[in-house]
């Protein structure tokens, strides 16, 4: 029986050639699976937010000389030379950036934070050059910020109250001088548009502000009027809602001159709530209440030549698995420049 011979080994740069590519292919599938689960569940954003939400940790700001400073020390004039300037249209709406940080503690959190930065948004608005209304499908069926910004064709559209289990709003919406959903008796922050000025602040604030409202939608909770931040913000955080959890979050609020102004988390951004509302302070704002976010928040912009969208979950897809359910929204604020200029009478206080 003859012997057959053996095999003749593959030449040493043969073998070297193809284990490099099969080394550059994998690298390639990691780099399609990373972007695509980027896509569907905002991967970086998420990975920068949960190696900085150490509670321990305070919120600190880049500011404009390279330096890192706690966000609740940080001046006015400070904060206002930190704001990186993202997009302004020829309405007068701005988009700035604050990068943000909590000091690293070990290794994997100094390598994240290399790789992924982290931001707090701050979008303003002027109301003389734009409508405010609450925005919603038929019988509140879940939605996005991005379909709401794109059917509507708006500047900006962010998730507005809380809804309940089943995707209902909870709270008062008004759209159009009518009630849309009733009130809930608990909450004590608002939304509200009254002789065609937009408002945000407490309860207090919307039964004071004479008018007729056409746009109202209820939240929780109020954190400032006047200036101030309410006392329970600081001293009783978690009696009334998650005030000391790092979670994303979204404040908007009013200046003394009317000017309208949302602040955000954007990738890895978590904040706490005493932080985001002396942000608000730090920035002026005299009254300000609390959006939905955690998991929920989404906004979308488009203006002056810039676009961004923001969901710190997903908001795309069909999962089995209730953890992986897509995040929709039932009622959304929407800004959209006005079709002509015509000044407004200020605000007022």
């Amino acid at each position: 029986m003859s012997k057959e011979p053996a095999p003749t080994p593959l030449p040493r740069r043969r073998r070297g050639g193809c284990l490099l590519r099969s080394l550059v292919l994998l690298a390639l599938l990691a780099l399609i699976v990373f972007f695509a689960l980027d896509y569907v569940f905002n991967l970086r954003g998420n990975i920068a937010f949960i190696t900085g939400r150490d509670p321990k940790q305070p919120l600190e700001v880049l500011l404009a000389d390279q330096t890192w400073k706690a966000a609740t020390q940080a001046t006015v004039a400070e904060l206002d030379h930190a704001l990186h300037k993202m997009g302004e249209s020829t309405e007068g709406a701005t988009w700035r950036r604050l990068k943000v940080r909590r000091s690293a503690q070990g290794t994997w959190q100094r390598a994240a934070q290399t790789v992924f930065e982290s931001h707090v948004e701050v979008i303003e608005f002027p109301p003389e050059q734009f409508d405010f209304s609450v925005s919603f499908q038929d019988k509140f069926a879940l939605t996005t910020a991005q379909e709401r910004l794109q059917s509507q064709d708006l500047a900006f559209a962010i998730t507005a109250n809380f809804r309940d289990p089943k995707g209902k709003p909870l709270g008062l919406v008004v759209h159009e001088g009518q009630q849309r959903n009733p009130p809930f008796p608990a909450w004590t922050g608002y939304f509200f548009v009254r002789n065609g000025h937009p408002w945000f602040g407490p309860k207090s604030l919307y039964e004071e502000v004479p008018g007729i409202t056409t746009e109202v939608s209820q939240g929780y909770p109020s954190l400032l009027k006047n200036h101030t931040i309410f006392p329970y913000v600081d001293l009783a955080p978690n009696r009334y809602f998650d005030g000391d959890k790092i979670s994303y979050r979204a404040l908007a609020g009013v200046k003394q001159t009317g000017a309208v102004v949302f602040i955000v988390s954007g990738n890895g951004g978590g904040m706490n709530v005493l932080e985001i509302a002396t942000l608000a302070r730090q920035l002026n704002i005299q009254h300000a209440t609390l959006l939905d976010g955690g998991r929920a928040l989404q906004y979308s912009l488009n203006f002056g030549g810039a676009s961004h969208d923001f969901a710190a979950f997903n908001t795309r897809f069909e999962f089995p698995w209730k953890l992986l359910a897509p995040q929709r929204s039932p009622v959304f604020i929407a800004v959209k420049a006005r079709p002509n200029t015509a000044s407004m009478p200020p605000a007022g206080r």
